[in-house]
């Protein structure tokens, strides 16, 4: 051996190895690449490695089957309390931009019928934007006390008509990666010119901007150029992408082979920047289609009805999200990018229940999408990369969709500093390592939901239309706060399945989180996106067992009290609509 290769040297040698490997994952042309997976409607009990950390069952005596989600929580760090929001438009707003939703103005999903300003050709009033719907609401027979707030269908992307804003997004913000995006975009106002995913940063490769799509013969929707509503303001629809001719007749298996190729077409490329690959599945959202075969399979398979869990279309679907999964892991081996990609894997809301039959049960979670109980905003959060990522770790600190954004970028070295005080978020990757958050490496503990419209789903409690919902969660206690008059209140670590309201026993930890909720409520949300007091609510017909009060007014003083219909000109705007399109009255018939 050389003198100057001693024992000691060589150490140095391999310690500065060490260093330099690990550094490469963070500097230009050594930056991890990403896959996001993002699932649908995804419920938290859906994933057998969850349900069975939930309910303590084996993953043998299930219904669904997930061998591939199982494997990728096997392989990677696990959340256990990750939060989305309560429905999907609103956590992919936030997901993108680290921003807490309701800040932007995303506040619910929509479906394609909802009229924005822009779409109906008209000149919004003061404080809205061209594309805040003019109205959206589910149709509810029961007496509403309140009218629903509005919300943003787009996401701004500084068009002229944004007056000013431009939300910056994960793709914008990763400088020299190549961004494409694949499945479900639905934040650009159901193919509103100039805001969709190419208008945020994304190569679209197979897109859609609608909330859901048939599974099968859906290529002719997504190349949908026809205008549904003539006075938009643009020369067509921009529905989305079909994207390439794939083989696959299913839609989760074709989105699955779009997302390969890319894959594989990076892996070949000799002098190649990181790539992130955002893989929005329409899976598992309505309407329930699946492949004949796996449906016949669940619908004989003996554990059916484990957990609630019934529906064999459902199952089927499930089933090839997880082949979906199973197939890019897969491709990362084959093309030799495992090492080198992250992979993360979450749910933009809860499991729905509110479909006949139902889709899924998210038991023992209470309650499911559009609702603010654990069931509904509760979801799944993996991430995965070999020699880089904990494997079969579980983290149970509380954390939320807006983390993400930090997070991905100081994962691939860069600053999310420079993205704060603007964003919510904070970065996850100290808890990769630190899973308890001993270090507090993780510095978030409050968290903030906003839903101001009644829904037509059936309340868990009393089984009718729920109001308009707010919540919060600050520690180990969770407050939701429904805008008809009652507070929900809940000690997450010892009542996670929301069984006990506390607000009677603990009176003053309701009324200084429903301060906090409301304080941070008043300063970040735009009152256009609040809900405004119903002047046709009928009192003697309140169908709930106890009358409406506006909490707001009765806790934190008149100031605070619910808005009433004539303070926002929208409604003036909305009435002066409806009248004209009502249908003439008939003429009177003749005299008998």
């Amino acid at each position: 051996m050389s003198k100057f290769f001693t024992p000691r040297f060589l150490a140095a040698a391999a310690l500065l190895g060490l260093f330099l490997q690990t550094f490469a994952a963070s500097v230009p042309g050594g930056r991890s690449n990403i896959v996001f997976i993002l699932a649908d409607d995804l419920g938290y009990a859906d994933i057998n490695a969850y349900a069975a950390r939930l309910s303590g069952a084996k993953i043998a005596d299930m219904y669904y089957e997930t061998p591939n989600l199982d494997r990728l929580v096997r392989e990677g760090t696990s959340f256990g309390q990750a939060y989305a929001c309560q429905l999907c438009a609103p956590t992919r707003a936030g997901l993108l931009t680290g921003k807490i939703s309701a800040r932007i103005g995303v506040t619910t999903a929509t479906p394609n019928t909802v009229r924005t300003f822009y779409n109906q050709g008209l000149t919004p009033p003061p404080g809205y934007l061209a594309t805040d719907a003019l109205y959206w609401g589910d149709a509810i027979k029961i007496q509403q006390a309140l009218l629903n707030g509005s919300t943003l269908e787009t996401l701004p992307s500084g068009q002229a008509l944004d007056l000013g804003r431009d939300e910056i997004t994960i793709a914008e913000a990763l400088p020299g990666y190549r961004s494409a995006f694949i499945g479900k975009w639905h934040l650009g106002g159901h193919g509103s010119r100039g805001w969709q995913p190419h208008d945020q940063g994304f190569e679209s490769l197979a897109y859609t901007d609608e909330g859901g799509s048939p599974y099968f013969n859906w290529r002719g929707a997504w190349d949908n150029r026809v205008k549904k509503y003539p006075k938009m303001p643009q020369p067509e629809q921009l529905a989305g992408k079909a994207g390439p001719e794939t083989g696959k007749p299913y839609l989760t298996d074709s989105l699955t082979e779009v997302a390969v190729r890319f894959l594989q077409d990076h892996a070949g490329q000799k002098s190649r920047a990181p790539f992130f690959l955002y893989l929005c599945h329409l899976a598992v959202h309505t309407p329930f289609q699946a492949k004949p075969e796996d449906i016949a399979y669940f619908e004989k398979k003996p554990t059916r009805g484990w957990n609630g869990q019934s529906n064999a279309v459902y199952a089927a679907m499930v089933k090839s999200l997880d082949d979906s999964v199973g197939r890019i892991l897969n491709t990362l081996t084959d093309a030799g990018l495992a090492d080198d990609t992250l992979v993360v894997l979450m749910s933009d809301n809860g499991g729905v229940t509110y479909t006949d039959p139902a889709a899924t049960s998210n038991a023992p979670l209470k309650g499911g999408k559009a609702m603010m109980f654990e069931g509904g905003i509760r979801v799944p959060l993996v991430f995965r990369q070999p020699g880089r990522i904990a494997a079969g770790a579980w983290c149970d600190v509380p954390v939320d969709y807006a983390d993400l954004f930090p997070t991905l970028l100081e994962h691939t070295g860069h600053d999310p500093m420079a993205h704060y005080p603007r964003i919510d978020g904070r970065s996850l990757v100290p808890l990769l390592t630190d899973p308890t958050n001993l270090k507090r490496g993780y510095a978030r503990d409050t968290f903030y939901w906003h839903y101001p419209f009644n829904v037509g789903i059936v309340h868990p409690d009393d089984g009718l239309a729920p109001a308009p919902h707010s919540a919060i969660r600050e520690g180990d206690w969770k407050l939701i706060f429904d805008w008809s008059g009652k507070l929900y209140l809940h000690n997450m670590r010892t009542d996670w399945r929301e069984q006990d309201n506390l607000v009677d026993a603990q009176p003053a930890k309701a009324r200084d989180l429903f301060k906090k909720l409301n304080g941070w409520l008043d300063a970040n949300v735009a009152v256009k996106y609040m809900p405004l007091l119903n002047p046709d609510y009928d009192a003697r017909k309140e169908s709930r067992n106890r009358p409406f009060v506006d909490l707001r007014k009765q806790i934190l003083g008149e100031e605070f009290a619910i808005r009433s219909a004539a303070s926002d000109a929208r409604i003036e705007l909305l009435n002066l609509q409806n009248k004209k399109s009502a249908p003439p009255a008939p003429a009177a018939g003749p005299k008998q």
